[in-house]
Parts: structure tokens; C-alpha cells; sequence
């Protein structure tokens, strides 16, 4: 055993140079590569995609809304522009499978980077089981969106804030050039400002008082402040930074939107595995952790416990802040004595970085995998959101007008080149457009849809099969069905039809 805790590996080689964090990387895309599909269950996808679309196209970030027709020319925050920008550029050059590759790879580095920092601490069986407890917490969020572009980022900004931490001394000033890309990429930048605002607040109550305080508070204050101007480094300025906080002011919103809501506990999820082999390591070693990290940890838990989005970051910063403290008291707490076996040395020996040689065919082999991923049978996203007959029976019927939608269907009608009534972005259209909206699909006001349709002028509409507001267009007077399948219903506005619409077409 080394000083730390860990297991030598001088007894056993890895003769092709293979390391943990190459495996891990290699594995999960390969993985995410073969069920492509379960990255694309959202139809906010199309949405990305188009806005990115359009800005390539422009040669510019919109001010203002330039897709829906209820809220166009509206002042907007297209605050995930260069995410949405990558999506486009991968669409362009290898369809629905390049969205996929981009968020696959950025979903294994993020993994891999994270299992080379905890080798770092820990014996590689426990660095391996946190690795694979976080690979399973980010399964429920795993999507082509914008928040997987971030991961990577999101675990290397948290390493580098602990590792400043142990080493007794600031970060970095490099490392705030992160926050200006992740700024651009996702609005879950606020959060890395408030980790470097609580490893700086660690760091004030570890030091001395007197000059090494001192010290610490003109480092610390000063690569916040850094940090705070690298998050402003956007189109959007100040405002960027003030619109990330706007979204916890949409309660409506946050209760209705399913990845907002909380995780359903009635099954067993990952994230209470997770947290039950946590409480199982406390009770069983005691694990003491520093105040402030106490509060990191509670707070993040909070975050997932209330919003299922949220587990992300549970998965990818608990690791970081815990590696440490739990390494420090694992070992101190077990018997040194116990027989290092065959196994133990051969985990250990993958713990050594991969040979540059290696890295490279192991790279080189993913590049090609990814290539025939690209030539094999098409990749679409979600077919629940993906009304294509649908539409494609309006364009055929020639009807005209407005639609009012689905909000499951906004991205697809963007994408389509059609003005959505509502979309997937409720930052946009706000709490009050939001729960009017929701109030009309779901008659909890019956006279407010056809208020909402004769106000908006709607020419047609293309909702999903089960919810109430199809049942009542079947009856309301002035409407007709004039296509449905198991994917949506569309009624187009008819003065001559009566109280009964026409039999659907299947």
C-alpha cells in the first residue's frame, strides 16, 4: 500500500498502455453510441438545432425572437447560443448521429476526467464505483442538449477549485477562461461562480488570522472577481448573467416542465441507491467532512431531491468535493494489513496514465465507430415528438393560419420551418403565457380555449392524442379533425363544420 491508501502497481504491467479513465471514456461512448436513440427522447433537440441553424445562418446571436408567432420580436436570451451552434455545425455534417457523437463524447470526457482526479485519492475499486455511481445518476438527464456540452467543464472547474484548496492556495488564473466558454454553452455557469464563492469562504476559515488571511482573501476575491467578468464575456453582458437567476422566479413553470419536477421515489431510482451506499459509508467509517463542503453537499442534494434536472450536478461535483476527506479517513480507518492480491495490483496498474501511443488507436478506433455509427440506419429523434404526418397532412390540406400546439411539439415546428404557438422555452414566454396555455389544454377553464383561439386568430391546431382540448375541439362548432395517429391530432378551422367532427383518418 502507498502512503495514501492506494495500491502500489509495480507488480503487475499493462503492456498496451491502457489506463482506467482511457477505458471509461472508450466504454461509455461506445456505449451511448450504440443506443443513440436514448439520446434523442426530447424534442428540444429540434429546438437547439434550429436556433444553432439560425445563427449560422445570420452570422449572429438573435436579440430577438425571431421563430414564434405569438412572442415574435420579443427581447430573448439566447443564452445557450454556442452549444446550439455546435448541435447545428454536428446536424450539418452527420445528421442526428453527429448531435449524438458531440453529446457522447462530451459525456465520456466529463466520466473520464472525473475517474482520473479520484484515482488520484482513491484505491481504484472505490474511484471506479464513484465513477460508475455517477454514470448512473447522469442516465436519467442524458440527452443531445446543452447541458451535456458542459460536463466536462463543469467537472474540471470543480477540480480545479479542490485541488487549489489542498494545495493551500488560489486557483489559477487560467482557469476562469472556462467560465467564459461555459457561460456561452449553458446557463448552469451561476453555479460555478458560487462553488469558487464557497472553496474561498473554506479557505478564509482555514487560514491563519493576520497576513495569511490576508492572502488568501486578495487570491480568492481576486479570481472570483475574474471569474465574475469571464461569465459576462457573452453577447448578453450583465444581462446574461442576471437572466440565469430569472428561471427560479417561474414557479408555474418549475411545476409542470417534467425534468423541473422531482424525481418519483415510488421506483427505485439511482439517485437513492446512491444515497443510501453514502449513508451505508458514513455509518460505517464515520466520514467527517469540513463545514463548508457540508453545506456544498447539502445544497446540491436539495437541488436534485426538488428538480430532476439537478442530479447532474450532483453526480459530477459530489465526488469532487468528497474525494479527499473520504480518502484521507477510508484509510485511516482500515486495516493497512489486509493482502494485496493479484486483482488489487492489476486495477492498480490501470490507474497509471495511458502511454500518448495508445490514447491515439484507442482514439483513432472511436473515430471509426463513430463513422459507421454515421452509416448505419438512421438516426431520429424521439417519434412522441416528432409529428411528421401530421404536418405534413396540413401542408397537403393547404391550411392556413396560426397553429396552436403542443408544447411537446414547439421544437419539431421550428425546426419545420412553421411558427409555434409555445416551445420548449418557458424563460421566453414566462409563468403567466405558460399557465394560461396549460389552463386551455387542460379545460381547468373550458371557455378559455376557444377565447384562446379566436384571440390568436389560430387557423389550426396539433396537440397530442390524450389531452382534454382534442375532446372538445371534436365538439366545438366552427372546427374539424382532420388528421390523427398515435403521435398527434390536428383540427383545422372550419365555419361549415358542425358539432361533430368527421372520422378520424388513421
Amino acid at each position: 500500500m502507498t502512503p495514501s491508501g492506494r495500491l502500489s502497481a509495480g507488480a503487475v504491467a499493462i503492456p498496451v498502455g491502457l489506463s482506467w479513465p482511457l477505458l471509461v471514456a472508450a466504454g461509455i461512448f461506445l456505449l451511448l453510441l450504440a443506443l443513440p436513440e436514448r439520446l434523442m427522447v426530447d424534442g428540444d433537440v429540434y429546438l437547439h438545432v434550429a436556433i444553432g441553424r439560425w445563427i449560422i445562418e445570420h452570422g449572429r446571436v438573435p436579440a430577438f425572437e425571431p421563430f414564434s408567432f405569438t412572442l415574435r420580436g420579443a427581447p430573448w436570451t439566447a443564452h445557450e447560443w454556442l452549444s446550439e451552434v455546435v448541435f447545428a455545425g454536428a446536424y450539418t455534417l452527420g445528421g442526428w448521429i453527429g448531435a449524438v457523437i458531440v453529446a457522447a463524447a462530451a459525456t465520456s470526457a466529463a466520466l473520464a476526467i472525473l475517474n482520473r482526479f479520484l484515482l488520484r485519492h482513491l484505491e481504484p475499486i472505490y474511484a471506479l464505483l464513484f465513477t460508475a455511481m455517477a454514470a448512473s445518476l447522469l442516465a436519467f438527464h442524458l440527452l443531445a442538449r446543452p447541458h451535456a456540452l458542459v460536463a466536462p467543464l463543469l467537472v474540471s472547474w470543480g477540480i480545479g477549485l479542490v485541488n487549489a484548496r489542498q494545495q493551500n492556495h488560489f486557483p489559477p488564473w487560467q482557469l476562469a477562461a472556462l467560465m467564459a466558454v461555459w457561460s456561452n454553452l449553458h446557463g448552469s455557469f451561476v453555479l460555478g461562480l458560487v462553488l469558487v464563492a464557497a472553496f474561498a469562504a473554506e479557505a478564509l476559515l482555514a487560514a491563519a488570522p493576520g497576513v495569511e488571511r490576508q492572502r488568501t482573501a486578495r487570491g480568492w476575491g481576486g479570481f472570483l472577481i475574474l471569474a465574475l467578468l469571464a461569465s459576462m464575456a457573452t453577447p448578453f453582458g450583465l444581462r446574461g448573467l442576471l437572466f440565469a437567476a430569472e428561471l427560479d422566479q417561474m414557479p408555474f413553470a418549475l411545476s409542470v416542465i417534467g425534468e423541473w419536477r422531482s424525481l418519483n421515489f415510488q421506483r427505485l431510482q439511482p439517485l437513492e441507491i446512491s444515497l443510501m451506499i453514502a449513508a451505508a459509508a458514513i455509518l460505517a467509517r464515520g466520514i467527517r467532512l469540513p463545514p463548508v463542503r457540508i453545506v456544498l453537499l447539502l445544497a446540491l442534494l436539495h437541488l436534485a431531491l426538488k428538480h430532476a434536472r439537478h442530479v447532474d450536478l450532483l453526480a459530477l461535483l459530489a465526488p469532487v468535493i468528497v474525494a479527499g476527506p473520504f480518502a484521507a479517513q477510508w484509510s485511516a480507518t482500515r486495516d493497512g494489513t489486509r493482502q494485496v492480491i493479484v486483482i488489487d495490483r492489476f486495477f492498480a496498474a490501470l490507474a497509471l496514465p495511458a502511454r500518448p501511443a495508445t490514447i491515439a488507436v484507442v482514439f483513432a478506433l472511436l473515430a471509426a465507430a463513430a463513422w459507421m455509427a454515421g452509416q448505419g440506419k438512421a438516426v431520429q429523434p424521439l417519434a412522441a415528438v416528432t409529428p411528421e404526418a401530421a404536418l405534413r397532412a396540413v401542408r397537403e390540406g393547404g391550411v392556413r393560419g396560426p397553429v396552436f400546439n403542443a408544447y411537446e411539439f414547439g421544437g419539431y415546428l421550428i425546426f419545420s420551418g412553421t411558427p409555434p404557438f409555445i416551445d420548449g422555452r418557458a424563460d421566453l414566454y414566462g409563468d403567466a403565457f405558460l399557465k394560461t396555455y396549460m389552463e386551455a389544454i387542460n379545460l381547468n377553464a373550458p371557455e378559455l380555449l376557444p377565447r384562446l383561439l379566436d384571440g390568436y386568430r389560430i387557423g389550426w391546431t396539433l396537440l397530442q392524442p390524450g389531452m382534454p382540448a382534442v375532446a372538445l375541439l371534436d365538439y366545438l362548432p366552427g372546427w374539424r379533425r382532420l388528421h390523427a395517429d398515435k403521435v398527434a391530432v390536428v383540427h383545422v378551422r372550419d365555419p361549415q363544420a358542425g358539432h361533430r367532427s368527421a372520422t378520424p383518418e388513421k
